[in-house]
């Protein structure tokens, strides 16, 4: 089931089976070297087309850890979160399933697994399965990124 998206969802909206699918973002070469500099992860693999060639995969790889950044972005798209995340709580079982290259368009499926109210009743905590993928369905990472989210109740409040 896909839900509406643009609109923050409180912990008394989010329960297991719902799906959310972001919308997709090419990958550019950009935003490739912007990366590297900024981390100065200047792997050879990531940098460099001469090198790159010589490899498996025959030309430059995306950074793993830049395909799970925009995975962030991509749901903070959707608005399900936005103005109703309190902290996100862990990445866990994180897997970097296969190579994403430069030009590839990535969506972001979010599924919800459960839903708990914390002790305080203030805040619940959502327990997500994330899947991402690239443009022909290939699944490229996957994991958890639990968060913590406020409830309707407290939003008004604050």
């Amino acid at each position: 089931m896909r839900d509406t998206f643009l609109m923050p969802h409180y912990f008394e909206d989010l329960h297991a089976g719902q799906t959310f699918v972001t919308p997709g973002k090419t990958i550019t070469e950009a935003e490739v070297v912007m990366f590297a500099g900024l981390t100065n992860d200047n792997n050879q693999v990531h940098t460099d087309v001469e090198f790159a060639k010589q490899t498996r995969y025959g030309q430059r790889v995306v950074h793993g850890m830049l395909v799970a950044s925009l995975t962030l972005g991509l749901i903070a798209r959707t608005g399900v979160f936005e103005g109703s995340a309190v902290a996100l709580l862990g990445v866990d079982q994180w897997k970097f399933v296969g190579p994403v290259f430069i030009g590839d368009t990535v969506t972001v499926t979010v599924d919800v697994l459960s839903s708990r109210l914390t002790s305080s009743g203030k805040n619940g905590v959502v327990e997500r399965q994330i899947t991402v993928r690239k443009q022909d369905g290939t699944v490229v990472q996957s994991g958890r990124m639990d968060l913590l989210v406020l409830t309707r109740a407290e939003a008004i409040s604050s």
